[in-house]
Parts: C-alpha cells; sequence; structure tokens
C-alpha cells in the first residue's frame, strides 16, 4: 500500500513528513460499502503501526475514480502498489510517506465452501493460487 500524489498537488502544499502532517493535506477517502464507513489508512513502519483517518473533499467507493481524482491532483490517496505501480513508472504519480507504507505477504481469496465448484470458478481458484 502507497500514499501517492500527482506532481502537481504540492504546488501549493509542502508533502507531509510524517502520517500526523496528513491532517494538513486534502485526502480522498474510500468508503467500504460492506462496512459502512470510511476505510482508515493502515500505515506501517517497521513495529509500528498506525490507523489514519485522514480528511477532505471526496470520497469515493471504489479504485478506479480514486485513482482518477488523484491523478487530477485533487489530493492524496492510499491504494495498492498494483494499481499505481505504472503510473509512478511514467511519472504520472509519486509515492508520498514511502517508509510508512505496509506491505502484504499474498492477496487472500475468501469463499463460501460448496461440495462441488462450477469448473469456471475452480479454474479462477488454481490461477489464482499458482499466479507467479
Amino acid at each position: 500500500m502507497l500514499v501517492v500524489r500527482a506532481p502537481s498537488y504540492f504546488a501549493k502544499r509542502s508533502p507531509p513528513k510524517t502520517p500526523q502532517n496528513l491532517t494538513d493535506h486534502l485526502c480522498i477517502n474510500l468508503r467500504l460499502p460492506p462496512l459502512g464507513g470510511l476505510y482508515a489508512w493502515e500505515l506501517k513502519k517497521g513495529k509500528r503501526e498506525l490507523n489514519v483517518r485522514v480528511d477532505g473533499q471526496l470520497v469515493v467507493s471504489g479504485t478506479s475514480p480514486m485513482l482518477k481524482a488523484t491523478l487530477a491532483g485533487m489530493g492524496l490517496s492510499f491504494m495498492l502498489e498494483d494499481v499505481v505501480r505504472e503510473d509512478i513508472a511514467e511519472g504520472r504519480l509519486l509515492p508520498v510517506l514511502e517508509d510508512w507504507s505496509p506491505t502484504f505477504s499474498s492477496y487472500h481469496l475468501y469463499y463460501p465452501s460448496r461440495r462441488e465448484a462450477s469448473p469456471a470458478f475452480a479454474l479462477l481458484v488454481n490461477a489464482l493460487r499458482y499466479r507467479a
């Protein structure tokens, strides 16, 4: 997970040096429909972990609108590195607070167990399980 911003975002603002400085910035919030609330940014540096509730004028319910708003310079966002990797490589987005970026060992797939899964679902599970 990374906090990212468009190059234009800091034209009038100084970058945050600590997670606490995020309160001085426009942050794009993600509403998680199943939970009903706003996602608290889960930052981690070494063994220190922080859940940061950020403020901003924009709340989205998915990563696609969050990415578009971030690219447009509307604020900082907290996104999966996989989603923003190409934009960072091309210079459209820049990481912020990189030393507070938590890592995950892998993705997880949760699904109800069934005696017999459909062939399509079984293929999906196997493809995800053995993905390089």
